[in-house]
């Protein structure tokens, strides 16, 4: 099974190895909401920027380890988190929505500081719709394969009437049409996706970088894609 958000307002499509032809149902002209726990990133630092005040968390591996059978609890409920996301195409720094979506960010940052994401392309990107990354076939394997690895465990939707698909650089979790298929392969919204709302987990919004979005290569899939060079995870006390 491949996972992705469908882009079909009324029911949700689990893509199979089969060729799928989706129609394209433009999302609504938005920006995404903002409010005062939303991190200032220091914008006087040489990129890649990172919010005042957080510090690195460190490695669980000094290489890329992209097979578990689940994802160790490694966040602190007395820290906030950030993600500063580099790229081929530019750098992007991702507000962690962790107290909303624990068990989503935990494996986030679970998997990206063992390294999983590193040189894992945007797979499935779609003008107007979304791009759409974390496949670790995607690192070195046939691109038939593209959008069905994962990380070797699975876990369920995390949704809360407040968090939705309402503008540009929103991110979420892919999945198949089950809902407790989530695992690492996610997307960032280039514009309000409402048809995804509630259905989608949306565990992080993008505060710096949203100029990079447009430069990543489009395609399903691209024929020579964008790729994550890596994925720094930041935190600081709350």
């Amino acid at each position: 099974m491949r996972f992705f958000p469908s882009l079909v307002s009324v029911v949700l499509l689990a893509c199979s190895s089969s060729s799928q032809v989706v129609p394209v149902v433009p999302g609504d002209a938005g920006t995404p909401a903002k409010d005062s726990s939303t991190p200032v990133v220091d914008s006087s630092t040489p990129k890649p920027a990172f919010p005042s005040g957080f510090t690195a968390e460190p490695d669980l591996s000094p290489t890329p380890v992209r097979t578990f059978t689940k994802a160790e609890q490694v966040l602190d409920a007395a820290k906030d988190y950030v993600a500063v996301i580099e790229t081929d195409a530019g750098s992007v720094t991702l507000n962690l929505l962790a107290q909303d979506t624990p068990i989503t960010c935990n494996s986030f940052v679970f998997l990206a500081r063992n390294h999983y994401f590193d040189g894992v392309a945007f797979h499935r990107v779609i003008e107007g719709f979304m791009a759409q990354t974390g496949d670790p076939n995607s690192v070195s394997g046939d691109p038939g394969t593209w959008g069905s690895g994962g990380p070797g465990y699975k876990f369920g939707l995390e949704v809360k009437p407040e968090l939705n698909f309402d503008g540009e650089g929103v991110v979420g979790m892919a999945r198949t049409s089950s809902p407790t298929s989530n695992g690492s392969q996610f997307f960032i919204t280039f514009a309000a996706q409402t048809s995804l709302n509630q259905k989608y987990t949306v565990f992080a919004k993008v505060i710096e970088g949203l100029d990079t979005l447009p430069k990543i290569v489009r395609g399903e899939p691209p024929a020579t894609p964008s790729h994550m060079t890596t994925v720094k995870i930041w935190s600081r006390a709350r």
